[in-house]
């Protein structure tokens, strides 16, 4: 079996116990970011499953975006990510 080499591990271990890998991330050419996905992306960021500035390019987001996503689930949770919500959560 061959393994692609690749920068970076390629699991974590979540502060739940859940193990991360890099399959757990969202494609490269998602379109349609829903909360499960910004989370995943944070979630792999934080815990160093990929860099910051890789999933800046990899997903095409600029740092504002990105900060914002961080800023949302540190504030109130990964709920936060919500379209729904995010008009509530602007208005705390």
């Amino acid at each position: 079996m061959y393994l692609k080499k690749i920068e970076g591990p390629r699991a974590v271990n979540l502060p739940n116990g859940q193990v991360m890998t890099r399959a757990d991330l969202p494609p490269k050419t998602t379109i349609r970011w829903v909360a499960s996905r910004k989370a995943a992306v944070v979630r792999g960021v934080l815990y160093g499953l990929i860099s910051k500035d890789d999933a800046l390019k990899r997903y095409d987001l600029s740092q504002d975006e990105f900060f914002e996503w961080v800023s949302a689930v540190s504030d109130h949770g990964e709920e936060a990510l919500k379209t729904t919500f995010l008009k509530k959560y602007r208005q705390l």
